[in-house]
Order: C-alpha cells, then structure tokens, then sequence
C-alpha cells in the first residue's frame, strides 16, 4: 500500500476563511486567519496512503482479500461502470487537535475556531493532492476517474468508514475509527475513486461536470457552503 507523503507548503487563506463560516465577513481581520493557517502549517503531520482493488460494479463489490460490497444507493450509482477503486486515507495528525483544544481550554476561542478550520482546511489539500496522483496513475492504466467519495455522504452509511479505514491500510498512517464510526485523529479523510475505461461509452461519474463540490451536498444553511 503506497503511503504518499504530502507538503504543505502554505494552508490557503480563502478555504480558511469559508470553513470559518467568514466568506461574507470582508472586515474580518485578515492578520488573524494568516496566523491560523501558519499555525497549522508548523503543527501539522500530513500522510497519505491508498490501494487499488477491483472492483464488480454490478454487484457493488470491492474485491479485496476481505471483499466490501458497498451498500447505499448513491454510491452504487456513482460507480457504476467502475473496474476498479482506489480506497484512500489522509491525516494532519494528531498536535493540531490538541492545539485547538488547548486554545479552547485557555478560553481563546476565535483562535481554536480559526485554528480548526485552517485544519480542515489543509487536510482536504492533503486529500487533493493524494487524489491528484491517483487520477495520474488511473490515466496510465487507461481509466478515467470518478471524483472521490466518502463514508457519510449522500446515502452510503458512515458504518463503512471501518472497513474503508482497513482497505486503505490507513492504521500505517496512525488513522483509527471510533465506535461510533469517526476517525482519529479527527483531522483526517477517506474516500473512494472509481476507475472507469476511458472506452466506456456509458455516461458516468466521471462524465460528470459536477464535482465534489458543495453543489453536490444535500446540506443547507451550511455557514461553510462554497458561493459562485
């Protein structure tokens, strides 16, 4: 299982401030998220790994020595026509977690807030590039790839996340999952990547302009959703 690892070269300032719930606040002090997002930059730990498995789109099936067979309609639906999956797995580790924790607890909580989303922030950078090498490397074997997809979205049960977590071997980058099916550290990301043949003449996925965006979210009046 490649592990990949990532740079964080800089946390970008703009997805802090969204995820902050700040994209419409202009007088926001900008000097304040800088801060934030070069905080996490210094504290985080970024790591990457992912496989490859086939994949039976007709019976939903990730065929692996352990084999997944995937339940949820819209994730059947967003790999149909797949041959294969990547399972992936990212994490900024665990000394972010206890800073925005440590700020909470000093009562400075603008800056735990602010701390949390640049967070979330470089982990989802972390993720892009991972996904990154991955359509590179689909593109070599001759696939195209769907946009990736996470335990918790649309109808696929967060109870995945366990067996997702394992495919992906992300115990080797420290990621674990609680019992109530979240992962540790809390900053961390898995997914799935549908290779679909580039011969494929079926619309897909792939095909599709709409990425993994928040115009693809089921979620309203989130204070972090994307404008035009």
């Amino acid at each position: 299982m490649p592990v990949y690892n990532a740079t964080l070269q800089k946390v970008d300032e703009k997805e802090t401030r969204r995820y902050a719930g700040l994209a419409r606040s202009e007088d926001f002090p900008t000097k304040l998220i800088s801060e934030a997002c070069l905080e996490v930059q210094s504290l985080a730990k970024p790591a990457g790994i992912y496989e490859i498995y086939p994949y039976q789109s007709e019976q939903a099936l990730i065929a692996a020595l352990e084999p997944l067979k995937l339940t949820g309609e819209v994730i059947k639906k967003h790999l149909a026509g797949a041959e294969k999956v990547a399972i992936l797995a990212v994490t900024i580790g665990k000394q972010l977690e206890q800073a925005i924790t440590g700020h909470f607890e000093k009562g400075e909580y603008t800056s735990a807030l602010l701390l949390d989303a640049a967070a979330t922030t470089a982990v989802e950078m972390v993720a892009d590039q991972l996904n990154e090498l991955i359509d590179q490397q689909a593109a070599r074997l001759g696939y195209k790839t769907t946009w990736r997809f996470s335990p918790g979205y649309g109808n696929w049960d967060i109870t995945a996340q366990t067996a997702i977590i394992k495919l992906a071997g992300a115990e080797q980058i420290g990621i674990t999952v609680t019992e109530t099916s979240m992962m540790s550290p809390r900053k961390s990301v898995s997914a799935v990547i549908g290779f679909i043949p580039r011969s494929s003449t079926m619309v897909t996925a792939a095909d599709s302009e709409i990425k993994n965006t928040c115009a693809n979210c089921s979620q309203v009046d989130c204070h972090s959703k994307k404008t035009k």
